[in-house]
C-alpha cells in the first residue's frame, strides 16, 4: 500500500484527477459531436488524433499521438493504437498497433501484436495471437493465429497456416525473407532469413526453410517419418499406473 497522504495532498491529487477526466471527456464529445460514435466514458483519445465521421469506438480503447482512424472503421473494444494509420471500413478488436499503416477493409485482431513499420494493403486479416514487425502485406493475405512475420515483404493473396515464422535474427544482423504472390506457407513453418517463396509456391507443413523455394514449387524440409516400434511401452506402464491411481483417489 502507498504511504499514508495528507487532506491537502489528497483534494489537490483529486483535483488533478477530475480536470484530467474532463478535458478526457471534452475530447470524446468533441468527435461525437462529428459524427464519431463512442458510447463508453472508458475509451481514451488524445488531443492529436483524427477520427473520420461514422468511426465507430469502443470501451476500453486508447488512441495515442498522432493516429487517423478512417470512414467506417471499428475500433475496440479494449484496443491500443498509437501513431498509425487505419484506413476505411477495418476492424481492429482487442489488438494494439504501434507506428504502423493498416489498409482499408482489414480484419485484425483479437489479440494481435502490430509492430513498427508494418504496412498492409486491402482486404488482409491478421488474427489471433499473430505478431508482425517493419513487414509489407500485399492484397489479401491471410494470417489467422499463432504467427510471426518480421523483417518480410508478403505478395498478394498469400495464406500462413498457424505456427509459422520468419526467423529474421541471427544474434548480429536481421535479414529479410521475401514471399510472392498466391503462396501457401505450411502449419510451423519457419522460414530461416534472408529466404525467398517464389509465387504460387507452397511449403509442407512442419518444414524448417533455408534455402529458397522456386515458383510453383513446394519446399519440404522435414525428415521422414520413423515408427520405432514398442519404444513407448515402458515409459506409457509408469505413466498409465501412476495416472490409474490419481483416478482412484478421486474417485473415494
Amino acid at each position: 500500500m502507498p504511504n499514508p497522504i495528507s487532506e491537502q495532498a489528497r483534494a489537490a491529487a483529486l483535483a488533478q484527477l477530475d480536470a484530467a477526466e474532463a478535458a478526457r471527456e471534452d475530447i470524446l464529445v468533441q468527435h461525437i459531436a462529428n459524427g464519431v460514435v463512442i458510447n463508453s466514458r472508458t475509451v481514451q483519445i488524445d488531443p492529436e488524433v483524427v477520427i473520420a465521421p461514422g468511426a465507430v469506438i469502443l470501451a476500453g480503447t486508447i488512441l495515442r499521438g498522432k493516429t487517423v482512424i478512417g470512414a467506417g472503421c471499428v475500433i475496440g473494444p479494449n484496443t491500443l493504437i498509437e501513431d498509425s494509420t487505419v484506413d476505411e471500413g477495418t476492424a481492429v478488436n482487442a489488438s494494439q498497433i504501434y507506428g504502423s499503416h493498416i489498409g482499408p477493409h482489414n480484419n485484425i485482431g483479437p489479440f494481435t501484436h502490430v509492430r513498427v513499420n508494418t504496412v498492409t494493403d486491402y482486404g488482409v486479416h491478421l488474427g489471433a495471437y499473430v505478431e508482425t514487425k517493419n513487414s509489407n502485406f500485399a492484397r489479401g493475405n491471410t494470417v489467422s493465429h499463432l504467427t510471426y512475420i518480421g523483417d518480410s515483404d508478403v505478395g498478394k493473396y498469400c495464406n500462413f497456416g498457424c505456427g509459422t515464422v520468419t526467423c529474421n535474427y541471427d544474434g548480429k544482423d536481421k535479414f529479410r525473407t521475401q514471399i510472392g504472390d498466391y503462396c501457401f506457407i505450411g502449419c510451423n513453418t519457419n522460414l530461416v532469413a534472408p529466404v525467398k517463396v517464389g509465387d504460387g509456391a507452397y511449403t509442407a507443413a512442419g518444414s524448417t526453410i533455408t534455402k529458397d523455394v522456386p515458383a510453383q514449387a513446394l519446399g519440404i524440409a522435414r525428415e521422414r517419418q520413423t515408427n520405432l516400434d514398442g519404444w513407448a511401452e515402458p515409459k506409457m506402464e509408469a505413466y498409465i499406473a501412476k495416472k490409474q491411481k490419481l483416478e482412484n483417489e478421486q474417485s473415494k
